[in-house]
């Protein structure tokens, strides 16, 4: 348990960027949980615009820490590769 003040705060803090980080991750699914379903009807230009409007908010998860920029450039790029095939 924590005992300093120094180690109480830090656990207020953790305790908040939790929640922040819960809610940007959740955001971040949702985005590519759209994607994903236009990709599966088939629908290649809203399968495009859902891309278009995920890919600045893997980014910016990326930038916030929420995820590896590693990670979000790579799934980044597989949904890019998945829905240039669909309209190919």
């Amino acid at each position: 348990m924590a005992n300093s003040p120094q180690a109480k705060k830090r656990v207020r803090q953790t305790l908040r960027r939790t929640e922040v980080n819960k809610a940007r991750r959740s955001r971040v699914r949702t985005f590519l949980r759209k994607v994903e379903e236009a990709i599966a009807t088939g629908n290649a230009d809203q399968a495009k615009e859902a891309l278009r409007a995920a890919q600045p908010e893997i980014m910016r998860a990326a930038g916030k820490g929420v995820m590896h920029a590693n990670t979000a450039s790579r799934k980044v790029s597989r949904l890019a590769r998945r829905v240039k095939a669909l309209s190919a």
